[in-house]
């Protein structure tokens, strides 16, 4: 089918209105294939999908307003706040896309990047492609504390679920349609621990999973990660190994 959307782009979102409408374009201008993006790695057609979260602002209306322009916007709103793994789970609900890619709505991650997930899917022939902070070739620059939280979790993962990755957390991935149908009706988590329990999904069920480098500045990273979210993210993880290890 000519028409057949090549990439839906899942972006969750809470109260983000601030700055939703010029991350809409961004991601579109970038997609539509800036003069370095070469024809035969561009993605056509493609969708946007908006998830509101439960937002307590106007992220829904600043979606819409954008969705009103451009067909290929899509919007979902609801209430109460789900977590970004329902948003996501949501926002599949209605992607038309052979594959599938997560980017947060802030732009913390640029969507960009997307191409650089895409050759590496080519080249290395994954299935699933992660942006990884800890990548050889990745540009990061941010906080002490946050590299310590970072470094910490990629331990606790390498110990309990030996994942050939180095990181899992980091907000842009690509899809093959196929993991996503397999794996999401799997899925139990709904918080921070959920990008975790899908690629562990993924990688029993023998699907190919490699990373791509990133670039992250703390400039462009705005939220603060709180105690109480560490905490909740460590339970999350202990159970998903203790669901993991009971259904050996």
């Amino acid at each position: 089918m000519p028409n057949a959307v090549q990439l839906s782009v899942l972006l969750p979102a809470y109260n983000e209105a601030g700055r939703l409408r010029s991350n809409l374009y961004e991601t579109i201008r970038t997609l539509e294939g800036a003069p370095s993006v070469s024809a035969q790695t561009a993605f056509h057609p493609f969708e946007l999908i908006v998830i509101d979260d439960g937002s307590s602002d106007g992220t829904a209306a600043a979606a819409l307003d954008v969705a009103r322009q451009d067909g290929r916007v899509r919007v979902m709103s609801y209430k109460p706040n789900a977590g970004k793994g329902a948003a996501l789970r949501r926002g599949f609900g209605c992607a038309q896309g052979s594959l599938v890619a997560f980017l947060d709505a802030d732009l913390d991650l640029h969507p960009r990047l997307l191409f650089v997930l895409q050759d590496a899917m080519r080249t290395q022939r994954a299935d699933v492609v992660i942006g990884s902070k800890q990548h050889p070739q990745s540009h990061i620059d941010y906080p002490l504390l946050r590299r310590a939280y970072s470094l910490g979790y990629f331990v606790l993962v390498q110990a309990l679920f030996d994942l050939p990755l180095r990181d899992t957390q980091t907000g842009i991935k690509l899809f093959k349609r196929e993991v996503l149908d397999y794996a999401f009706p799997r899925l139990s988590i709904t918080g921070y621990a959920f990008d975790l329990e899908l690629l562990v999904l993924a990688h029993t069920a023998g699907y190919r999973i490699t990373d791509a480098p990133v670039s992250l500045t703390s400039q462009r990273m705005n939220r603060r990660i709180r105690p109480r979210d560490v905490m909740v993210m460590l339970r999350d993880t202990i159970n998903l190994w203790l669901r993991m290890r009971a259904n050996r």
